[in-house]
C-alpha cells in the first residue's frame, strides 16, 4: 500500500489592522504602517536585525519588491537603517512621552540625544475668536498672535504645531526668528516660566495644508495632541494643537489609586 504524499502547506501572510479589523497586508504602505506599530510596541527592540527581507516577504505575502519599498519608507521615519550587507536594524523605538509628565518638544528631544528644529512657516496677529478669547481668559476681540510651525527631529519632519499667544506674552513671541527651537526657552529668557499644562489626544484626518506640510496625503491619519499651557501666577501663555506623523511617537499615560 503506498502512502498519499504529504501536502504542502502555505504560510498564511501576516495581517494588518486597517479601518475595518485586521486584512491581509496588499500594500507597501500597509505594511510599513505595521512594521511602525510592531517596532514602537516593542516587538523589535532597539539595536536588533530584523528579519530578512525573504522573511518578510513570505511573512506578509508579497514580493521582496513590495518589502524593500516598504523598509524605505519606515527607514525615512527614522526606526530603522540598512547596515551595509546585514540587513536593517532598528534605530528608534524609545519615542515616548507620558503624559504625566509632558515636557516642551525640544526638552523631551534632546533628553534622547536627538536633535530638535522647527521653522515658523506663518505668523500673524488678528482679533480673538470667541473660543481664543475663553481660552485665554481675555476680552472677546482683543489682539493675539497665532503661528504655524514645522517641527524637525534629526532635520525629519515629524510635526506641525499651531499656537494661540495671549496678548501679554505676544511681544516674546514676535521677537523670536523663523527658526526657533524653542519658544519655551525665548519665554524662560523673557523671565516668563511655563509650569503647567493640560493635554488631550485625539486621531483627526490630514487637511490640504497639513498634507503639504506633512508631504503626506490628505486625510491621512495624524495624532493630534491639544493643550493649553499657563505660567505659575495661573494666567493663560498658549493654547494650540500639535499634529503628529503616524508611527513617531507614542504616548502613555500611567493610572495610580488617589
Amino acid at each position: 500500500m503506498t502512502a498519499a504524499p504529504l501536502a504542502r502547506t502555505t504560510p498564511t501572510p501576516r495581517v494588518v489592522h486597517g479601518d475595518s479589523g485586521t486584512v491581509p497586508a496588499s500594500s507597501a504602505r500597509e505594511i510599513a504602517d505595521d512594521l511602525r506599530r510592531r517596532i514602537l510596541d516593542g516587538e523589535f527592540v532597539t539595536g536588533t536585525r530584523l528579519p530578512s527581507e525573504h522573511a518578510l516577504a513570505e511573512d506578509y505575502g508579497v514580493s521582496r519588491a513590495s518589502i524593500r519599498t516598504a523598509l524605505a519608507s519606515v527607514a525615512r521615519r527614522g526606526l530603522i537603517e540598512s547596515h551595509r550587507n546585514a540587513g536593517w536594524f532598528v534605530r528608534l523605538v524609545d519615542q515616548v512621552q507620558g503624559l504625566d509628565r509632558v515636557r516642551s518638544f525640544t526638552q523631551w528631544a534632546l533628553d534622547r540625544g536627538m536633535r530638535p528644529g522647527g521653522e515658523i512657516v506663518e505668523r500673524t496677529r488678528g482679533d480673538a475668536t470667541v473660543r481664543e478669547a475663553r481660552l485665554l481668559r481675555i476680552p472677546l476681540a482683543e489682539e493675539v498672535v497665532r503661528f504655524t510651525r514645522i517641527r524637525t527631529l534629526d532635520g525629519r519632519i515629524v510635526m506641525v504645531e499651531r499656537s494661540t499667544w495671549a496678548p501679554w506674552v505676544t511681544p516674546v513671541i514676535e521677537a523670536v526668528p523663523r527658526d526657533v527651537v524653542s519658544t519655551t526657552t525665548a519665554l524662560a529668557d523673557a523671565g516668563i516660566r511655563v509650569v503647567l499644562g493640560t493635554h488631550r489626544i485625539s486621531a483627526v484626518s490630514a487637511s490640504s495644508e497639513d498634507a503639504r506640510l506633512l508631504r503626506v496625503r490628505r486625510s491621512s491619519a495624524l495624532l493630534a495632541i491639544h493643550r493649553s499651557m499657563f505660567a505659575p501666577d495661573g494666567r493663560a501663555v498658549e493654547f494650540g494643537e500639535d499634529r503628529y506623523l503616524p508611527g513617531e511617537f507614542a504616548f502613555e499615560v500611567t493610572a495610580a489609586d488617589r
